[in-house]
C-alpha cells in the first residue's frame, strides 16, 4: 500500500487540493474557486475521498486570520476574516469529520514557507512573503516556526500613511485596522 499525503492550500480566491507520495511527487491536483465555505468544502471532501484509504494525513494551509492554538476551542477554525461568510467556520471540523486521518493546520503562508525548506534542502531559516488576495509572511528560523500560536500577521502592521492619502481623508480599507500594510 502506497502511503498518500493530502495538502490543501486553502486560499481566498482559489483552494488547490492535492495528493502525493513520500517522496514529494504529487499524484493528482485539483483546483476550484473559493466560493461559499460548504460548496468549498464539499468540494475539498470530495476530492480527498478518492484517495481515502490511502491518505495518511492531510494538511491544510489557510487564508486568514485563522486559529492555530490546538488548545483553542476555536482551533481550525478561520476566524475574523473579512472574506464574506467565511468568517468563524470551523475549517479543519468540517474536513476532519470525513476522515480518519491525522489533520495539520496552518496559515498560507507557513505552508509555503515550510516547503520552501523542503525544497530548499540545508535552509532552516527563511521569511516567505505573500502579495495576493492578502499580504502575508511565514517565517521560520532553525527548522523552527517563528510566531508558536500567535504567527506573524505580516498583512496587518501599521505603516505610515503617504502625504497624499492624509491630504485626501484615505485611511484605508482594512475593516479591522485601517492602516495596516494589508489595508
Amino acid at each position: 500500500m502506497t502511503k498518500l499525503y493530502g495538502s490543501v492550500e486553502a486560499g481566498g480566491t482559489k483552494f488547490v487540493c492535492a495528493v502525493g507520495d513520500e517522496n514529494f511527487q504529487v499524484v493528482e491536483k485539483v483546483q476550484f474557486p473559493t466560493t461559499t465555505p460548504y460548496e468549498t468544502i464539499d468540494k475539498t471532501v470530495a476530492f480527498f475521498k478518492r484517495f481515502e484509504a490511502d491518505l495518511a494525513g492531510i494538511a491544510i494551509g489557510s487564508f486568514g486570520p485563522i486559529d492555530i492554538d490546538e488548545n483553542s476551542e476555536t482551533y481550525g477554525y478561520i476566524t475574523t476574516t473579512p472574506k464574506p461568510h467565511w468568517a468563524n467556520v470551523d475549517l479543519v471540523g468540517l474536513i476532519s469529520k470525513h476522515f480518519k486521518v491525522p489533520m495539520y493546520f496552518t496559515t498560507d503562508v507557513n505552508s509555503s514557507a515550510y516547503g520552501e525548506t523542503i525544497v530548499r534542502k540545508g535552509v532552516k531559516s527563511l521569511v516567505y512573503y505573500t502579495i495576493g488576495t492578502g499580504i502575508g509572511a511565514g517565517a521560520i528560523q532553525n527548522g523552527e516556526f517563528i510566531g508558536g500560536i500567535g504567527h506573524t500577521e505580516a498583512g496587518h502592521v501599521y505603516v505610515a500613511p503617504h502625504p497624499q492619502d492624509v491630504a485626501n481623508n484615505y485611511t484605508g480599507f482594512c475593516p479591522f485596522h485601517k492602516g495596516c500594510l494589508e489595508g
